[in-house]
């Protein structure tokens, strides 16, 4: 997945969770978060972060900050990303061999999964951006949503279908993934009952440049 017009930036503050002040060049600027969560240990005073010029001359924010550098570490923190590149990585076969039909938020049940592949694989992808020491770990903040995915990916394979829950790890050089039970305990819950029930686990973490991000490598699931 690529980006187009990337510059870098320095964070200065978050009023909100939907913009930041930053430092572009001399000026202060007003840009868009594309990421909702907390991202607390991320965007921090001074971080470097990586904008990229929104494609809507209309929006009342020209830029949208997409990645931030974390102790030396290049991280993309796009919430966007996970799926677009889930797509692309499962398109050209690489999820499963001879892929015909990827159908994006698939209804099933009372949710919305990500994916549905050939109508008989279920998708759930999460990004990860929160990192400690190379153990990256899912959620940042609690998520009934997230909890609710696993238990409809778990009734899918009571039903027959095959499933999964697939971590992005939006950083490369993740040395294992395992669930954030300090921050969202009943996720950690739901996700070790999904495994046991036959819910596939994967985590991946990924090539990153400011202009770009791919999977590149699973990384081990501790549960």
């Amino acid at each position: 997945m690529d980006y187009g017009c990337v510059v870098p930036a320095r964070f200065l503050d978050r009023p909100n969770r939907f913009v930041a002040h930053v430092l572009l060049g001399q000026e202060t600027v007003t840009c868009h978060v594309k990421n909702t969560g907390r991202c607390r240990e991320l965007l921090v005073p001074g971080a470097r972060v990586y904008l990229e010029r929104g494609r809507n001359p209309g929006r009342r924010t020209a830029w949208d900050l997409i990645a931030v550098e974390k102790d030396g570490k290049l991280i993309n923190m796009d919430a966007q990303a996970p799926n677009k590149v889930f797509a692309e990585w499962a398109a050209a076969g690489n999820f499963l061999p001879d892929v015909t039909a990827i159908r994006p938020e698939y209804a099933y049940g009372a949710s919305r999964l990500d994916f549905c592949l050939d109508g008989q694989h279920f998708v759930e992808v999460k990004g990860v951006t929160l990192e400690q020491d190379g153990r990256c770990r899912f959620p940042d903040a609690p998520t009934e949503r997230g909890t609710r995915h696993l238990h409809e990916l778990i009734r899918a394979v009571e039903e027959g279908y095959r499933a999964t829950a697939f971590f992005v790890i939006q950083m490369a050089d993740a040395e294992d993934f395992s669930p954030n039970d300090e921050t969202d305990p009943a996720f950690g819950v739901a996700l070790r009952q999904a495994a046991e029930a036959g819910v596939e686990i994967a985590a991946w973490c990924c090539r990153v440049t400011p202009g770009s991000i791919a999977l590149d490598r699973p990384v081990p699931v501790r549960l």
